[in-house]
Order: C-alpha cells, then structure tokens, then sequence
C-alpha cells in the first residue's frame, strides 16, 4: 500500500479538485505546446528503403529525381471523336495558364491517345514529393478555369499528388464514420456495464481527453521521429481502446471493493484498495503495450516508428490520466454516492445496492470444461486455433499499391481512364548509375545498350529516356512499361532490369554505382524490407513480452505460457484474415475487391499491437488469480475465481476494443480495413478463447508450478498448512 501507483493515487484522493484541475490543464498545455510547434511530417527521403531507395537518393543527389506530375485529360464531353483543333486550343491555355503558377516546374507537349479520342497534357510540380499533394489545388482551379472556357470538351485531372489528397479526404470522412459508430456503442456497453450514465460517462471521457493530450504531445514528439500521417489514425485507434480499459479496470475495482465493504471504508480508502491492486496491473500492462510497440523501431521504417510514437504516447497519457484524474473523480463521485445513501436512510428508502464483483451463470458454465477436463479442453482449443493458423500457409504480402485505392476518389476514376487511353504510360522504371566523370560516355553507352535490349523486349513499350547530371557524374534513364504497377508483368520487367539488363551493360563499368527505382521498385522492395527486418522484430518482441510476463508475475513459467498463448492468438488471427481478405468470398459482406494478398504492413504490425493489448487481459486476469494464491487460496481455486471474479470487465474491455476495431473494417482503405478486421478478431480470440478455456486449462494442469521459481505464493501456502483456520472463504463453483 506504499508503491507509488498507491502514492500517487492516495494524492489524488486526497486532494480531488487539484489533481483534476491539474489533469485538464496537462491536456491543453499539451495541445498548446502542439498548436505552437507545429507537426513535423517526413520527407521523402525518411521513406526510402531498399534499391529503390538507394537509386533514389542517387538521384536526388544529382537533382534527376523523378518529379511528382498531374496529367490533364482532354476528351469530348459527349464521348464521341475528339476535336482536335479545339482540343488543341484548350491544352494551349492550359498550358499558359499552368506556366505561371509558382507550384509548377514543367508543362510537357500535349499527347494524343493511340486512338485519337483523348489529349493529355503533364505538369511536373517543384519540390518535395510528399508536399505535392498540398499545391495540388492551385492546379485543379486551372483545370477548371480552362473547362469553363472551353464547355464543349472534358477536362479531368488525376495523378500521384491528386489521388494522394483524395486518399487523405477519403480517411478524414471514414475516421469520422468510424468515431460515429464508435462512441455510442462504447458508451451503450459501459451503460450495460454500470448501470449509471455518470459512470459510464467517466471511461469515455478520459479516454477522449487522453486522445487529446497525445495529439498534442505527438506534434511535439514528432521533432524527434517524423510523423508519417499516420499518427493520428493509430492515437485515435489504440486511445480509445486502452484509454476506456485502463479506466474500467481500474473502476470495476474500485466499485467491488465499495460492495464489499457494506459502506464500512471512505470513498478515500476504496481507491486507495483498487490503486494497489488494478492501478497496479494497469501500469505493468500499460509498459508492457510501450515496451513491445517500441519493437516497431527495429523495423527502420518510418511508417511503422510512426506508429509506434503514436501508440507510446497515448498509452502513456492514458496510464497517467488512470492514476492521476481517475482517483479524483471516483472521491467525487463516491462522497455524492454516500450523501445520497445517506439520504435515503434518513428518509427511510432502501438504499441502492452498487454492483459488485463480475462472474454469475455464464461464465460459470463457460468455465466448467477447463474446471472438469483441463486437459481435453487445452487440446481441443489449441487444435481449434492451429486450425485457424493453416490459412498462414499461402500468405502473401504485397504492398498496397495506388492501383488498390478505392474508385469512389474522383482522381481514381480518372486514373484508370488515363490508363486506359495511355497504356504506354502506366510504369516508368528509372534506372540510375554514378561513377566518374571520366566514365560518363562509358556509361551513356551502357545506358543505350540497355534500351536496345529493352525495345526487343515485349514487357516495355520502347519509349526512353537518358539524363545526364551537370558534374557528369549521374545519369539516369527512363522506361516504359505497357502494363499495371501491380500486375505481373510489371514485376517481371522490373527483375528483367535488374537481374539481366543491368548486371551485362553498366554493371561492368568498374566502381559504378547502379539501382532501379520508380512506383514498382518500391513495391517490390519495401515488403523485402520488412521481411528482413521481421525475424528481428519478432526476437525483440518475444524477449520484451517474456520480460515483462516475468516482472510482473516473477514467474519463468507464466513467461513462457504468456509468449506461447499470444503467438498463437496472433497466429490464428492472421489466418483468419488471409482466409477473408485473400479470397473473394467476403468481398461483398465486408465491402472490399480481394487483392489477393495481405498489406505489408499488417502482420508486423498485428504480432506487435497484439503482443502488447493482450497483456491487459494477461496482467489483470493473472493479477487477480496471483492475489488469492497469496492470500493461500490453493492454486486450482486461485485459479477458477480469479477468471470467474475478473469476467464481466474483461468482457466489457473486449466488447469496446473490438468495437473500436471493427469500426474500421467500415473504411475504404483496404489496408485499414485488413488492420481492423484482424484487431478485432484477435481481441475476441485473445478474450473468449485464450483467456477462458487455454490459459485456466493450463494453469490448473500446471498447478502450483506455474508460479515457479517465486516463493511467495508457497510461502503462502505453507503458511495456510500451518494455520488451516486462516483458510479464506472462497466461492468457487
């Protein structure tokens, strides 16, 4: 009762108003301190990874990096034959008009379409490539300046900045979707949970007001790591799941211990009891959820280092907003409990029974198989979930390309028909090669050799182009490719480059340096990354979660169970996602086109996320089993009344998580839905699975081992033996 968890919370009691007074001013200084810093987003070069990004910063180092470019179609507004002098006339305007916009670098030749129905016209824009989705707008208000002049012709625009921003829009008005559906079936649930708007409505809103101080504090934070524009997406996401089960754990504790204490201790006292026993619980899962999301670092990406920045802050806010403003409003909701009961019993009505400890009916007979066969019922489940990790077999990564991104984002729709009528177009491959300036005409003849090879060849289109830097040093050379960045073919090309053109032309130019880049390279090099970088992940993951498992519990043996129980949760829903999501059977019911394979992202970021949200259950549903055992409850019914004790707001935190991660099966972005779906399964197997028939199955077959090496719990019961008498009363069906 002296552990700063304790400390800390006793304060808050204590002292009420201070400490929430003191936690809303945290949140608006932390959204101030935001506001005032400002949010800084990576560049382009934090994204390279791989060759693609070696040529890449080749490139950029000799200023012939590939520019980000808008393309302007021009067709007849009935869709017949195009008129070409008119057509002519408006691409001129256009043309003038982009010119002197200060966001554009370059304005190509207008070219006709193979069948002569459409003109198209490119602009290259200036600067960053991650920053030209923001001065996209300028030239749409061109496009549609030269459309109004010009009202017998069709003018659309799409390209790379255009598809980004309406991807950006597209996830602005799914998360508020999402956000829509989320909060009203959160606070139903606590609703059903507590039985009290009042208390339903304080996980809600230090949840929410956690969100808040971690936005802020990532604006800050994100000096240090760059934010990704994912950030927010994942604070949002992972705060309100934890911010609202960190809260309830914390709250369900307290209001048992205010029903078993008849109204015998103060408001003061019963916080103090649940801080030492749930806020406990709640700091050691909330460092196990830092401890294995920092994992992510190792994966050097700065999408996944964004992720994790997101999800450490949040954690972190909602863990102090639990020890800190929660014990203050729980004091000031419970002296206003007891001056009403007080009032009551003056007035001679009953007073309310407050709701007590979880379990009843259900969960009595959900836990009857583990309590009469343990042994069946662990070979059952774990064959049950093997079944559902056989899908792993045939898993296949891919990086989501632009050509997955929903069709409901106007630029889409015109990127296919830019597609369509410019098949020539569709991949540019950029092979870059630097040596000596001495070498350059060595290397221009390599270069040259390479597009005699490809113009034999049926996977390109023949069309090039060689650049050579101002020193001499760099040159690069541009091909087409005739088929989809996401096709086979356009993959074949790529390992076409690589593998056979390259290695015989510049590849024997002594100390030249070489690598393709383009949309395709990238494709094909960031899942390699990640899977290099997987095995190291994972091994840290592992260590970090069997660490934490033993810390809390001094245990060797719950460390192992812990890591074998969340591997094969994780497992089992990553099956469950390749057998939806690579298939097409679910397509219409969740409301997505199977692109036959999982996003590169996803598994990682699943095992990792996974990895840390499940020790919630562990930690809070072990701590409960740990507290009878050393109180010299026999292991077996340490075991039995800990999970039927600690039911109903493991429930009630898996019925919000999943919630909050189904919701995103809603979004568009087929990656997000893949990371919803699989969350949301993974809770559900991790709470009704995992932690009512495999973990109680194995502990009680395990027995009194499983705390091993720790004494306490037999110093516990070697005390029990000694003293029968001091045997607590247990209820234990």
């Amino acid at each position: 009762m002296n552990s700063l968890t304790v400390r800390v919370a006793r304060w808050s009691a204590r002292h009420p108003w201070r400490a929430i007074v003191g936690w809303l001013v945290f949140v608006v200084l932390c959204l101030e301190a935001g506001s005032a810093v400002g949010i800084n987003s990576a560049k382009t070069a934090d994204y390279r990874v791989g060759e693609a990004g070696r040529a890449e910063t080749l490139a950029a180092e000799a200023q012939l990096e590939r520019r980000s470019a808008e393309q302007v179609l021009i067709s007849s507004r009935s869709g017949g034959a195009l008129d070409q002098d008119a057509a002519r006339a408006a691409a001129e305007d256009l043309t003038d008009r982009m010119r002197r916009l200060p966001e554009v670098a370059g304005v190509a030749d207008p070219l006709l379409s193979g069948d002569r129905r459409t003109l198209m016209v490119e602009v290259a824009l200036k600067g960053e490539e991650r920053d030209a989705k923001d001065k996209v707008d300028a030239l749409l208000a061109q496009t549609a300046a030269v459309q109004k002049s010009h009202p017998g012709l069709l003018l659309e625009e799409t390209g790379s900045p255009s598809v980004s921003k309406g991807v950006d829009q597209q996830r602005s008005d799914d998360l508020a979707l999402s956000e829509a559906i989320t909060l009203p079936v959160t606070l139903v649930t606590l609703l059903v949970v507590f039985g009290s708007v009042t208390m339903a409505g304080v996980p809600l809103l230090l949840a929410l007001s956690s969100i808040a101080a971690a936005v802020g504090l990532s604006m800050v934070v994100s000096h240090v790591s760059p934010d990704a524009g994912v950030g927010t997406n994942v604070i949002l996401m992972i705060g309100l799941a934890v911010g609202v089960d960190y809260t309830l754990f914390h709250l369900k504790r307290e209001r048992e211990e205010r029903a078993r204490s008849g109204g015998r201790l103060s408001s003061e006292a019963l916080v103090e009891l649940a801080a030492a026993t749930s806020g406990r619980a709640v700091v050691v899962s909330g460092f196990a959820v830092v401890a294995s999301t920092a994992t992510l670092y190792l994966a050097s990406d700065v999408i996944f280092s964004s992720l994790a920045t997101g999800t450490i802050v949040v954690v972190l806010v909602a863990v102090a907003s639990s020890l800190t403003a929660l014990p203050a409003l729980l004091v000031k909701l419970g002296r206003r409990a007891e001056r009403r009961a007080s009032r009551r019993a003056e007035l001679g009505k009953p007073v309310r029974r407050v709701r007590g400890q979880g379990g009843g009916r259900m969960w009595d007979a959900l836990l009857q198989p583990a309590a009469r066969h343990p042994l069946a019922t662990l070979c059952v489940s774990v064959m049950a979930l093997l079944a559902l990790v056989l899908p792993l077999a045939g898993l296949k990564i891919t990086e989501m390309s632009r050509d997955t991104h929903s069709r409901e984002i106007p630029a889409m729709r015109v990127y296919d028909r830019l597609n369509a009528a410019f098949p020539e177009q569709r991949v540019t491959h950029q092979v870059v090669v630097r040596a000596g300036a001495s070498r350059s005409a060595e290397v221009t003849a390599a270069l040259r050799q390479v597009v005699r090879r490809a113009e034999a060849d049926p996977l390109f289109t023949g069309a090039s182009r060689i650049r050579t830097s101002a020193d001499e040093r760099t040159s690069t050379l541009e091909l087409k490719v005739p088929y989809l960045g996401n096709s086979e073919e356009a993959y074949d090309s790529l390992d076409r480059l690589r593998d056979d053109f390259l290695p015989a032309t510049v590849g024997r130019i002594s100390g030249a340096e070489y690598g393709v880049s383009g949309d395709v390279a990238r494709y094909a090099d960031y899942p390699a990354h990640q899977n290099g970088k997987l095995p190291l992940v994972l091994g840290a993951l592992l260590l970090v979660t069997f660490a934490m498992t033993v810390y809390a519990f001094r245990s060797v043996v719950l460390g192992l169970l812990g890591v074998a129980l969340n591997l094969l949760s994780a497992a089992a829903a990553l099956g469950l996602l390749v057998l939806v999501f690579q298939g097409t059977w679910a397509e219409g019911l969740l409301g997505f086109e199977s692109t036959g394979s999982i996003g590169s992202r996803v598994p990682l970021f699943l095992f990792v996320i996974l990895f840390g949200l499940s020790m919630d259950y562990q930690v809070f549903v072990v701590s409960r089993i740990r507290e009878a055992a050393l109180a010299g409850v026999p292991t077996r019914q340490a075991v039995l009344e800990g999970i039927r004790s600690s039911a109903s707001v493991v429930t009630s935190a898996a019925v919000v998580m999943t919630t909050v991660f189904a919701t995103f099966v809603f979004l568009h972005i087929i990656e997000m839905k893949q990371i919803g779906f699989v969350l949301a399964a993974a809770v559900l197997i991790d709470a009704f699975v995992v932690r009512v028939m495999v973990l109680p199955a194995a502990m009680l077959l395990l027995g009194e081992s499983t705390w091993w090496p720790s004494r306490a719990v037999r110093r516990a019961l070697a005390g029990l033996e000694k003293s029968p008498s001091s045997r607590p009363a247990v209820d234990v069906r």
